[in-house]
């Protein structure tokens, strides 16, 4: 049964609680998060009975977070905060970006199902991170990394896997900013997107035009403009009302792409 604080524990960091807070939280671990001294006494009283189980006995080799649901457009964490948890994606997708001086909006990455992402190199986060559809995550404490990926080898190589497809595509996403037309751009995007979502030929965008435009440095007119000649020359297909998008000219978006 999911319970929510009502009072802030003492060995809580600040942050620890805003975020526990400021979130629904659906399981937290008593390793990751120390449990509040009431619910404590109320799990320490169940654990009496043979007949319940600990909740971590059930997966003892998976390591220990807590998961958030965050809405749509719902704010993971903000730029300039402490970057005192990394995530991992269970369903969803989130984006991460920054607002320049301007007013322009720059999204770095879209993060999907399984990404591992959040882990800075600093104390801060350098972007902001926000869910684009109804997202669920495992927050895992940075503190906790090094234990976590010695303890747990198979969740410390997806940890380094991710750590090296996210510096791959920041490489990627530098080329294309820099060096690539609207439609070299648009052609790189829905073909790496099949990829990670491992959709072949019928590509649901989890996302709306205007984070595509955001993401490769573009308008939307031109996102939309691009689109259209995309279908008009027999590269994709377009559904009406949808995000539906079928690549039915791979060859020749890969063409474009090289």
């Amino acid at each position: 049964m999911n319970r929510r604080a009502t009072s802030v524990d003492s060995r809580r960091s600040i942050s620890e609680w805003r975020v526990a807070r400021g979130r629904r939280i659906e399981v937290t671990s008593t390793q990751e998060m120390p449990m509040h001294p009431a619910f404590a006494a109320a799990a320490a009283t169940k654990s009496a009975s043979p007949a319940v189980a600990p909740r971590r006995a059930a997966m003892p080799n998976a390591p220990q977070g807590f998961t958030l649901r965050l809405a749509k457009g719902e704010e993971l964490f903000a730029e300039g905060e402490s970057a005192e948890y990394f995530y991992k994606i269970v369903s969803g997708t989130v984006r991460t970006c920054k607002l320049l001086s301007d007013g322009r909006r720059q999204i770095d990455a879209f993060h999907l199902q399984n990404d591992i992402f959040g882990i800075e190199t600093g104390a801060e986060h350098r972007f902001s991170a926000e869910a684009v559809c109804d997202t669920v995550v495992v927050a895992y404490r940075r503190s906790n990394l090094d234990r976590l990926t010695r303890e747990h080898t198979a969740f410390g190589e997806q940890v380094l896997s991710s750590m090296l497809r996210n510096l791959q595509r920041a490489q990627d996403h530098m080329l294309l900013l820099g060096r690539k037309s609207a439609k070299e751009k648009m052609a790189s995007f829905l073909l790496d997107l099949a990829h990670r979502l491992q959709q072949s030929d019928q590509v649901e965008l989890p996302m709306q035009r205007t984070d595509i435009a955001d993401h490769l440095g573009l308008t939307i007119e031109t996102v939309s403009r691009t689109l259209t000649e995309f279908a008009r020359s027999g590269l994709i297909s377009l559904t009406a009302g949808s995000r539906s998008i079928s690549l039915v000219d791979k060859v020749g978006l890969k063409f474009l792409d090289a």
